[in-house]
């Protein structure tokens, strides 16, 4: 029975899906870009973590200062998935044309832990935020796939924990993507192969283009790792930590790596994620955006 209610699930999402995140939104879209863009909230982390700014303004912020109309959000820094709320910051954005992308989650279990009872735990603590990117006009969850064990163990536990959060996600069309971040799900290879086995239109990666440290002894190769996960990408993450004098980003080859992201045929959303400390977060966002559009230029 749970064999035909996945499979149930997993047509339903393909018959849907025109209106999953395949796809970025034109409203936010530069004439001469291949992809739209987005800010990641975790740009600003480090205002949000000392209260100079909240939840509720980040979008706003986007908006007005950096000229930015799409947004992604972290969980962390959602004070509540009450339903005022969330519906303080869809007013927020919504009526002020904004448009919603996704929910990066954290801190809510392991969905690649190898026993079962703290895997479905992690399952069932995602619920509330596919709700909340439901009730957002969000189109995507990002999701960790961490555990403890071998790869080939830590495999098939992520597979069944992606696989029953996609069958639950699916319902409300929402995606579930991964990212790379860190274990083996920075082994592009590795997470390729977990979400080509759990094989649902609504499951799959969120590259980024700076997490391939597996552990402090081991590194995947960048390029490598961003072309494997592509083919099953539903959104992009352009995380950047530092420029030169020509804008350039100075621990990567940003030129190379979107060129990669077109060649994958991707045309959706590609969100702003500076880490650096070099520049103010405000400058190294808009370095980023600058960066992106560059090279968009170049390559469309």
């Amino acid at each position: 029975m749970a064999g035909d209610r996945r499979k149930f699930l997993k047509d339903l999402a393909a018959a849907g899906a025109g209106v999953l995140f395949f796809a970025g939104s034109n409203s936010s879209r530069n004439d001469n870009l291949f992809f739209d863009i987005s800010l990641a909230e975790w740009s600003l982390h480090r205002k949000l973590f000392n209260n100079e700014i909240s939840n509720l303004e980040f979008p706003i912020m986007a908006r007005d200062k950096f000229g930015i109309h799409a947004v992604e959000y972290v969980s962390t820094f959602f004070k509540t998935t009450k339903l005022q709320y969330v519906a303080d910051l869809r007013d927020a954005t919504v009526n002020e044309g904004i448009n919603n992308v996704l929910i990066m989650v954290d801190g809510e279990g392991n969905l690649g832990a190898t026993d079962n009872k703290e895997r479905n735990q992690a399952v069932e603590n995602h619920f509330k935020w596919i709700e909340t990117a439901k009730y957002l006009g969000c189109q995507t969850i990002r999701v960790n796939a961490r555990g403890e064990g071998t790869k080939e163990e830590v495999a098939q536990a992520a597979i069944d924990g992606l696989g029953n959060l996609s069958e639950r996600a699916a319902k409300d069309g929402i995606n579930v993507v991964v990212e790379n971040h860190g274990g083996y799900s920075s082994n592009g290879q590795w997470m390729s192969n977990v979400i080509k086995q759990v094989d649902m239109p609504n499951c799959g990666t969120l590259p980024d283009f700076g997490n391939f440290d597996i552990n402090e002894n081991e590194s995947y190769d960048r390029y490598k790792g961003i072309k494997e996960l592509m083919p099953y990408a539903k959104g992009v993450s352009a995380k950047t930590y530092d420029f030169d004098n020509n804008g350039n980003e100075t621990s990567m080859d940003l030129y190379r790596i979107m060129k990669i992201v077109k060649q994958a045929n991707y045309r959706g959303y590609v969100g702003i994620e500076y880490e650096g400390s070099s520049l103010s977060e405000e400058e190294g966002i808009m370095a980023t955006k600058k960066l992106l559009e560059r090279v968009g230029r170049r390559l469309s």
